[in-house]
């Protein structure tokens, strides 16, 4: 892979693999990994992407002619699980080339080194254990050994750093962690440990595949040891795919088209195989280890020193095991609605651990990732973690997962009044956030410093609050049908959104309005002291973007019968509503009964809705045919230029690479399709659905002269955005 500065669109993963199969107990995985039969081209890839610029398209493995007339090999790996504590493990390597090729496969073993920080003196190791086999000892995890099916040969070293290597240290004895390389590359015998014992192995094969052919090693690792540890090794392989085989016909359901099956499971596979084990003690990080060097005086003052009482060692679902192996905290959001689907207990698990004292801040702040705990990412927990106790309810029947529910809600009273003392400055339920996982949707960074004095009042950050306003409503309501005391939280967030709502149509009291009605959307909206007078001005941020579609997300649908079960909270809403007619008029039609005798909760008015939509579905515009757009096309044309001072600030659209270096260079909010914002887009259009039925009707595409209920918008929008994958 390529760091920031090698690749001419940031960093970037150049190896070819793949997650093809998983299942949530881990019993079948199987991966592919695409390995040349030439020299891998590091050196070609690295001077290839640093000469290319902005403009360009990067240089990826296949385009320098490593997979050319098939010489290459696909290395499938698989586990299949006998045990919790016995797992097996095969390695078929397949030549698609057409001549002979050697490889070397070497399945290697470590100790995580933990003996060198000075901390536990413990030391685990590795030994041989007869002459295919190798035990394992660790002070924590216990006894377990390493079966090879016939290897070649096993190799010992440590899991040491080589430091005369690395930095040039004098050489004090060792085998350090590269001797593997060392042995097999350069055939060095004296880089590994002759007495066979140490903290890493390395079980060695070397073979010939054939053209067209292929070959497989086999082991097992197991917690006593296995007296014929291969004799219904493949028998248990078929045994834990047909398993998975028939797990998947459940999951798939009314599923029936072949592609869109291996499209789904691959799918799921890839979401277990992104789990990670993520261990990080923030103190510890900042203090350093008493048996290394003493950490770097600016380390106190550097990111992250405001969450000491960080201490991470979890099993947590990562954005990306390659560049992105820590957690987000809305990725990890978004991935417990499909993880509901397979282990509802896990996803529940994953949501209430963020909002641990161990993750959570003391000033009520959920982490947003390793890069910066400190950055604010959408307030998307609530929404997900309502979605989970939906799934989880629907698997298991009954009223659900209660004490889950309250749970997370305590936790999430916290997060949100940190949200409102923290990106609301002014007490105006105006919210800010920065960049809010959106990265370069902007015209500028809106977590930097301004280019001038001012702030922004976004129209994005109001949105979200608004939503997790709606969110924690309806967590509240749910829990008051069996504990009433929860009315009352109810009520705070109805009226809280109510204020949120009437702060959208009037910024700051000084009849600024997010919508403009003229181009029928939201925009943000920069307040800044002109140098020339300091009279405060307020300019609307154009951008046609993703920002302007947020609002969309905050609607909520409440039966007449949910209402009438709870009096508490239908008398003090109905006082509030005629109390403030000005915040009652704001909301759609509350006094009139939708499908089903529903009501409505929306930042949105049937109108607004409408002229919102005419943008989003217009294909010249948000609509594409894979979803929706992230930067309107317009842009293309039509670029957004700012002008403040002497510097003009410009947002055009670009559908692929971003061609500026704001967030690395690899990320780009301005026009691509993003999956996450676009589940939320169609699950929004269901809940207005709901509430207004089939005799609400949109034109889809804008100027196609077709008209479609919002349900059938959202079957539109599922299905084009199905064909990036199908």
């Amino acid at each position: 892979g390529l760091t920031g500065p090698e690749g001419n669109h940031g960093e970037d993963v150049k190896e070819l693999y793949y997650y093809l199969d998983a299942t949530p107990s881990h019993s079948y995985m199987q991966m592919l990994y695409k390995y040349p039969h030439a020299a891998f081209p590091y050196e070609a890839l690295v001077a290839g992407n640093r000469a290319r610029g902005k403009a360009d398209r990067e240089l990826e493995l296949a385009d320098t002619g490593a997979f050319d007339a098939g010489r290459y090999f696909d290395v499938f790996i698989e586990y299949a699980k006998q045990t919790p504590d016995d797992i097996l493990m095969r390695v078929r390597v397949c030549n698609r080339g057409p001549e002979d090729a050697p490889i070397v496969i070497v399945p290697q073993t470590w100790f995580r080194n933990t003996w060198s920080w000075g901390r536990w003196p413990d030391r685990p190791s590795m030994r041989r254990k007869g002459a295919q086999s190798v035990a394992l000892t660790h002070p924590v995890l216990g006894d377990f050994v390493i079966h090879y099916d016939a290897p070649d040969r096993l190799a010992f070293c440590d899991n040491e750093t080589n430091g005369p290597r690395l930095n040039g240290t004098t050489y004090a004895g060792g085998f350090f962690k590269d001797g593997l390389n060392d042995l097999i590359v350069e055939g060095r015998e004296g880089a590994v440990n002759p007495e066979e014992t140490g903290t890493k192995v390395g079980a060695i094969w070397r073979r010939t595949v054939p053209a067209g052919g292929e070959v497989e090693v086999r082991l097992r690792l197991s917690r006593l040891g296995v007296a014929s540890p291969f004799k219904s090794f493949d028998q248990t392989f078929a045994v834990r795919r047909q398993e998975a085989d028939h797990y998947y016909d459940v999951v798939h359901g009314t599923l029936k088209d072949e592609d869109e099956r291996r499209v789904q499971r691959q799918a799921y596979a890839g979401l277990l195989w992104g789990k990670q084990y993520y261990y990080f003690d923030v103190n510890e990080w900042l203090e350093g280890d008493p048996g290394q060097p003493e950490p770097p005086r600016e380390r106190q003052n550097g990111r992250n020193r405001e969450w000491r009482h960080l201490n991470n060692a979890d099993i947590i679902s990562m954005p990306d095991k390659w560049e992105y192996p820590w957690f987000a905290a809305w990725d990890l959001a978004f991935h417990c609605i499909p993880l509901a689907e397979l282990d509802p207990e896990f996803a529940k698990g994953q949501l209430l651990l963020l909002t641990r004292e161990w993750y959570m801040h003391g000033n009520g702040q959920l982490p947003a990732y390793e890069w910066a705990f400190g950055d604010a990412n959408p307030p998307v927990h609530a929404w997900a973690a309502w979605r989970v106790f939906e799934i989880d309810r629907a698997q298991r029947g009954g009223a659900g997962d209660l004490d889950f529910l309250e749970r997370i809600l305590h936790k999430l009273l916290i997060n949100f009044t940190w949200w409102v003392n923290r990106k609301d400055p002014h007490g105006l339920n105006l919210f800010q956030g920065g960049f809010l996982g959106l990265d370069n949707i902007g015209v500028f960074d809106r977590s930097a410093k301004l280019p001038v004095d001012g702030h922004i009042e976004q129209s994005d950050g109001t949105a979200w609050m608004a939503m997790y306003a709606l969110n924690l409503l309806r967590i509240s309501l749910e829990l008051a049908l069996h504990r009433p005391v929860y009315e009352d939280i109810a009520t705070k967030f109805f009226e809280h959104f109510l204020e949120i709502a009437g702060a959208m149509r009037n910024a700051g009291g000084h009849g600024i309005d997010l919508w403009n009605e003229e181009d029928g959307f939201f925009y943000d909206v920069l307040h800044y002291d002109r140098p020339s007078d300091s009279i405060c001005e307020s300019l609307p941020l154009k951008i046609r973007s993703m920002v302007g579609l947020i609002p969309l997300f905050a609607v909520e649908t409440l039966s007449s019968d949910l209402l009438e079960r709870l009096p508490g909270f239908r008398k003090r809403m109905d006082w509030f509503l005629e109390y403030r007619p000005d915040l009652a008029s704001l909301i759609s039609r509350w006094q009139v009964p939708g499908v089903g005798s529903r009501h409505l909760l929306s930042l949105l008015r049937g109108h607004r809705m409408k002229l919102l939509l005419r943008r989003m579905l217009d294909e010249t515009e948000f609509l594409s045919a894979y979803g929706v757009r992230a930067l309107s096309k317009y842009h293309e044309e039509h670029p957004y230029r700012l002008h403040l001072g002497e510097v003009e600030h410009t947002v055009t659209y670009q559908p692929g690479e971003s061609d500026s270096g704001l967030f690395g260079g690899n990320s780009n909010w301005r026009g691509p399709i993003w999956m996450p914002v676009n589940y939320l887009v169609v699950e929004s259009l269901r809940k207005f659905h709901a509430y207004y039925g089939d005799d609400f009707r949109v034109e889809c595409p804008t100027g196609s002269g077709t008209f479609l209920s919002l349900r059938e918008v959202a079957d539109e929008l599922s299905a084009r955005l199905a064909r990036l994958f199908l």
